[in-house]
């Protein structure tokens, strides 16, 4: 995708140069950048993570977004130029619209998506992961914890052949000590993977997964 250096963020660096390091599909990402806290300069976004290099981010809002109004047109317009295609929001945006943001020649597709039914997201994920010149998607629910770290758990079993507690395992880490009410979140995650199974259609050739495959993490 075509990417502007005319635009800087908040901390001064042109969005090209994030674009180059959320398009780069060289390597894995490690389990320290997918259970971190790194924003990768996204102005509004809390706990953008790598889930696939390249290919699946995952982030939230900054200080919740409790209108469940979604992204505003400023951060659909900064994905769009950081070489973002896509936007999903899990589970929360009743109150968002959705629609697409064009930046240049480029656009962003944003839409809703429910973590009981990520079978359309799976297809969107391997497009991206099939057609290198279109740019990754982001995964976001309320606060980047709990809803968005579900499919990108389920992701993680769909493409990089991860086992389920595996994924369970990541999910855990990622969530940050973050609760998940009266039933447990043993009970939430389980509860999201029973809606899960794998495509045998959306299968990677051993190369795409060494591109953008982390390792599955220890279990605890």
């Amino acid at each position: 995708m075509a990417i502007s250096c005319l635009t800087l963020t908040a901390s001064g660096l042109p969005l090209c140069a994030i674009a180059d390091d959320l398009t780069d599909r060289a390597g894995a990402p490690t389990e320290t950048e997918m259970i971190g806290h790194d924003d990768h300069d996204l102005d509004g976004f809390a706990f953008v993570r790598p889930v696939l290099s390249g290919v699946l981010y995952r982030a939230g809002f900054k200080g919740g977004d409790r209108a469940h109004t979604g992204l505003d047109e400023a951060q659909r317009v900064s994905l769009c130029e950081a070489g973002f295609s896509g936007a999903r929001y899990v589970d929360f945006g009743s109150k968002t619209r959705f629609g697409t943001t064009q930046c240049g020649k480029d656009a962003l597709e944003y839409s809703p998506l429910r973590s009981s039914r990520p079978a359309a997201l799976m297809q969107d994920i391997h497009a991206v992961i099939e057609d290198p010149a279109k740019g990754p998607i982001l995964v976001h629910c309320m606060w980047g914890v709990h809803s968005s770290g579900a499919v990108s758990a389920m992701a993680l079993v769909q493409f990089c052949g991860w086992s389920e507690e595996q994924a369970k395992t990541y999910w855990h880490k990622a969530r940050n000590n973050a609760p998940c009410g009266s039933g447990g979140c043993d009970q939430w995650i389980d509860d999201k993977f029973r809606h899960f199974e794998t495509a045998p259609e959306l299968v990677l050739t051993d190369q795409q997964r060494t591109n953008i495959c982390p390792q599955p993490p220890q279990a605890p």
